[in-house]
């Protein structure tokens, strides 16, 4: 076990920022002689431990609680009542409850290719929904200032298509509308090479398509594959009927994402009965 010497809530507010997999374990309630008092906390990642609630087996059993919950993706919270002498075999012999609330980090990962007009305000559309995101440009100085205070929001510079595809974890869903097409082409060919893509969006006209898809056939990709390309994008959504601003190709864009990021979203959340809560105080 990893213990660090960052506070709880430094350490909760960087983890929700950067959409990372955490619990967060408060004692709510103690009786007798007990390490800590009500209000004690402690942060939780796969890794890392923030802070702590007293030490001893009891906080050791409330950290593998909380990996147990992390590691099988369950969202929510949950009450753990240990019996020091008894459940935790302390001798101080007192009760305590610990409320862990568990966050298991941003349900989906969206890849997004090009730091132009439509990207940015695709990610300023996007920041409610709780993702991801992985902004890429190969260009010096792309990024606007304010990305630095978008949450969960990873600006990427990436000069070689290649290697900023083959960085992408598993199941991403990748938009790519870079200044240039054949930067496009070269990013849709590495895309298209990886199997575990969730989707895959091009901006452009169907011109543009017809042309990049008789491109990437010849570099041997099948009609199988090609057929997993939406462009262009926002269209099955009924468009943006008319509206080329970069507002409106943004918000078409995300409405047809949305639907399409279903299946990778977490399971509902797990409540705590608010009977239990009442009970405790």
């Amino acid at each position: 076990m990893s213990t660090h010497a960052e506070s709880w809530h430094a350490a909760l507010h960087r983890l929700q920022r950067a959409g990372v997999p955490h619990a967060l374990a408060t004692q709510v309630t103690s009786a007798g002689s007990t390490p800590r008092e009500p209000g004690a906390r402690m942060v939780i990642t796969a890794d890392a431990v923030f802070d702590t609630l007293g030490g001893g087996t009891f906080e050791w059993q409330t950290i593998e609680a909380a990996r147990q919950r992390l590691a099988a993706g369950e969202p929510g919270m949950s009450l753990e009542a240990f019996s020091l002498g008894g459940r935790s075999g302390q001798c101080c012999g007192g009760f305590v409850n610990v409320l862990l609330e568990v966050f298991p980090g941003s349900p989906v990962t969206l890849a997004l290719f090009g730091a132009g007009h439509v990207g940015r305000e695709i990610v300023r559309l996007a920041e409610p929904l709780g993702w991801q995101i992985l902004w890429h440009d190969s260009r010096d100085d792309a990024f606007p200032a304010w990305a630095d205070e978008i949450p969960r929001l990873e600006c990427r510079r990436t000069p070689d298509p290649a290697a900023a595809v083959a960085g992408l974890p598993a199941g991403s869903h990748a938009l790519v509308m870079t200044h240039d097409h054949a930067e496009d082409r070269a990013l849709m060919d590495a895309l298209l090479r990886r199997d575990d893509t969730a989707s895959l969006g091009l901006i452009g006209s169907k011109s543009k398509w017809a042309s990049f898809r008789s491109r990437l056939s010849d570099a041997g990709h099948d009609a199988e594959s090609l057929a997993r390309v939406r462009c262009p994008i926002g269209m099955s959504t009924g468009g943006t009927g008319g509206d080329k601003s970069p507002y409106a190709i943004a918000l078409a864009t995300l409405a047809e994402l949305l639907p399409l990021t279903a299946s990778t979203d977490r399971p509902d959340q797990r409540g705590l009965d608010p009977a239990v809560l009442r009970d405790l105080f």
